[in-house]
């Protein structure tokens, strides 16, 4: 279903350019879901979710990566949830524009070596030599993993306080979260 949303674009402002898209579908092992996406043609805002039809427990999805299998396991972020990789020290929040997807932890990794070689273009090789070598290591780290080369296990970390994330591995580990917990994560 598409429609267009009486209200201005959130980014640019323009009256008449903001269409919603949803659709629901069977995701495989996740069940019924919604994707909803806002599309703006004036300024190209896309901002996608996923929303079950049924409610889900706030919790904490944790995966240890060690082996080929694990970079298969199937993946759904939904647009509250944090990632980290807490080895590397990597980590990415929720903004106010945060998208949720479906991939793989593959594709996850996918995801940092990207924002990782975005920030290490605004730094100067020579000026920024220590922002510069930790980025080109976080880099190799994560492309000997992509490439199935397992020098030491890495831990992917979903924290979703809506219950929207899962990890989908028969590895993976799922905690509850209190209210208060759940909360804080918002």
């Amino acid at each position: 279903m598409e429609s267009n949303i009486e209200s201005s674009c959130p980014v640019c402002g323009n009256e008449n350019s903001l269409k919603m898209i949803a659709h629901t579908t069977e995701i495989a092992y996740f069940g019924e879901h919604t994707q909803v996406t806002l599309l703006c043609s004036n300024c190209g805002l896309r901002q996608t979710d996923f929303i079950p039809a049924e409610d889900k427990t706030p919790g904490i999805w944790t995966l240890k990566i060690s082996s080929s299998d694990d970079l298969d396991a199937r993946v759904i972020r939904g647009s509250n949830c944090s990632v980290e990789i807490p080895e590397l020290e990597l980590a990415v929040f929720p903004g106010t524009h945060s998208s949720g997807y479906v991939s793989n932890v593959e594709g996850v990794i996918n995801r940092f070596i990207e924002a990782i070689k975005i920030s290490k273009n605004q730094f100067n090789e020579q000026e920024n030599s220590e922002e510069y070598k930790k980025c080109d290591a976080l880099l190799e780290s994560l492309d000997l993993t992509k490439k199935r080369s397992f020098t030491s296990e890495l831990t992917l970390i979903f924290s979703d306080p809506m219950g929207h994330s899962k990890i989908l591995h028969k590895k993976a580990t799922f905690t509850e979260l209190t209210k208060d917990e759940a909360e804080k994560l918002l």
